[in-house]
């Protein structure tokens, strides 16, 4: 299926666009980024989640031609839950195992992809020329107002943010900048501090991109004046290692998403996280009794009890009668953003 807006959007001058598979060596230009944040930052509980790591400042990842080759896939097909299909190129990026590497270092612990219908969702935001040129309008009328008054209070574009404030359905996400963002003014993901309080990550350039442990933390992304376009890759990820807790959620995704998909992929991988650990555990079970050693029983009653838990929060998530397109307020973790949300409309 093909987007269904007019190609306001044009594609860069590039002579031409190579056919290549993706290679690390080509494609990936990583500079590490200049600062990341921890819960311990951020006010939070160092055992938040599943890292100390809460979020990087914007970092370059990829290069202009890698970036060319992702655009071209992005405004030629729907990607969301079929990049497999018809985004080779994106698919391969991020089940690289430099790429992979690459944000699981910045995380501070091994990653994977969340599943495969979590590879590359797009956020696209277009305006014309005409509007473009009317909002910075506003924000300069606005900020020379506010200058002749002494005014130092919130921008402009904070009141009227792209998403309001959200946790993510997964423990971490990449987001990517595939549009040039040179004249953009905003456009800044907010964080909301253990104390209430909000610190601002500046969005990524084009070729840059940004981590989050954005399961954990309250956030909404701050709209964006100055650029016709604003197209971000959002890939999510979770820890590779099977006895890591897996805090996943389908809250967000599941109103906007094929439900047979991603109902197959969450099973398929949860089950799989559940297959290796009884694995593991028989494994444990058979070395005792060889050793000639008691089974812990209260121990061995522990796990029967996680994975029971596990079981049951899987079977919470795959919800039958789904509205498409209504979100609840369960994944937002503070009663603040639980009141502001259901003042206004739990749609977008």
């Amino acid at each position: 299926m093909k987007p269904s807006f007019e190609p306001l959007i044009d594609q860069p001058n590039v002579v031409v666009l190579s056919k290549d598979e993706f290679d690390p060596r080509k494609h990936i230009d990583f500079t590490p980024p200049t600062k990341t944040y921890t819960m311990a930052d951020l006010d939070l509980p160092e055992n938040t989640g599943v890292s100390p790591f809460a979020v990087s400042e914007p970092f370059h990842l990829f290069t202009t031609e890698a970036i060319h080759r992702m655009r071209a896939e992005v405004l030629s097909k729907e990607l969301r839950g079929f990049a497999p299909q018809f985004a080779p190129f994106i698919y391969d990026t991020w089940k690289n195992p430099e790429t992979l590497a690459i944000v699981s270092k910045i995380a501070g612990i091994d990653l994977v992809t969340e599943m495969d219908f979590e590879i590359g969702h797009i956020n696209i935001s277009v305006k014309s020329e005409k509007q473009k040129e009317e909002e910075l309008r506003a924000y300069a009328e606005k900020a020379s107002a506010d200058a002749d008054e002494g005014i130092a209070g919130c921008p402009w574009e904070d009141d009227k943010p792209i998403v309001d404030w959200h946790t993510d359905s997964y423990p971490f996400v990449c987001v990517t900048m595939l549009s040039d963002c040179t004249n953009m003014i905003g456009g800044e993901t907010a964080l909301r501090t253990g104390t209430g309080d909000i610190l601002k990550v500046r969005g990524p350039q084009m070729g840059c991109a940004v981590v989050l442990q954005g399961r954990y933390i309250e956030h909404q992304a701050l709209r964006a004046l100055g650029t016709a376009e604003r197209i971000t890759m959002v890939t999510s990820f979770r820890p590779r290692c099977p006895d890591q807790r897996d805090d996943t959620v389908l809250t967000t995704v599941r109103a906007i998403s094929n439900l047979p998909e991603l109902y197959f992929q969450f099973s398929e991988y949860r089950l799989e996280i559940l297959e290796e650990r009884i694995r593991n555990q028989l494994r444990i079970l058979r070395e005792t009794k060889r050793s000639g050693k008691k089974v812990d029983t209260r121990k061995l009653k522990r796990f029967l009890h996680d994975q029971e838990r596990f079981l049951a929060h899987m079977n919470k998530e795959m919800v039958e009668d789904v509205k498409m397109g209504e979100i609840d307020d369960s994944h937002l973790l503070s009663e603040r953003s639980i009141k502001r949300q259901r003042v206004g409309s739990v749609v977008f």
